[in-house]
């Protein structure tokens, strides 16, 4: 990285430094301001999250929870992973929010009819492998390996669900998956 990217790279982020205290501030100009500076950043992560037809519409949603909870913005804190942060959190919410998409008959009775015998039966031993394994583990921790993952769940909503910390979940989780890949290994 040459000395002027550097130069500029720190610039803009004094600059949107600077954004982000006058929008805690509660300068409705600086929400403008904002979409200008973090747009092409959202933009650019967006696109590997959702469809292109979803990707204005999550930043307009970041756009308006920037600026609904920003009093909740920390000084010295990085804007621009804050506003990433709820960007990836928006996105679930749009990804959760659409309809499925459809399959055509046809193709979804030829699908079936794709997959060799060996393939479906390997399919159904890993699937009752995992059941096992799933058995093995703590409650606790089966409880939130099967919320993430089966229920597609993030882990603060897990918390929130399960009335715990969300620190208390995520070691859960951590531990759990560990020690999944143990039983399954073994």
């Amino acid at each position: 990285m040459g000395y002027g990217t550097m130069v500029g790279t720190a610039a803009g982020a004094a600059g949107t430094a600077v954004v982000a205290a006058r929008l805690a501030a509660g300068d409705e100009r600086a929400l403008a301001e904002c979409h200008a500076a973090l747009a092409p950043a959202l933009r650019r992560y967006l696109r590997r999250k959702v469809p292109p037809d979803l990707v204005d519409d999550v930043i307009q949603s970041v756009l308006m929870e920037l600026w609904r909870c920003r009093e909740r913005f920390q000084q010295g804190r990085s804007f621009e992973a804050w506003a990433l942060t709820i960007a990836r959190r928006r996105a679930i919410d749009h990804l959760r929010a659409r309809p499925p998409a459809a399959l055509p008959l046809a193709a979804a009775a030829e699908r079936p009819a794709a997959r060799g015998a060996g393939e479906l039966a390997e399919g159904v031993a890993l699937r009752q492998d995992v059941r096992r394994a799933l058995a093995a583990l703590p409650d606790a921790q089966r409880e939130a390996i099967v919320l993430a993952y089966y229920e597609d769940l993030t882990q603060r909503e897990i918390a929130q669900r399960l009335g715990a910390p969300l620190g208390t979940i995520k070691a859960r989780t951590a531990r759990g998956l560990h020690r999944l890949s143990v039983l399954l290994a073994a």
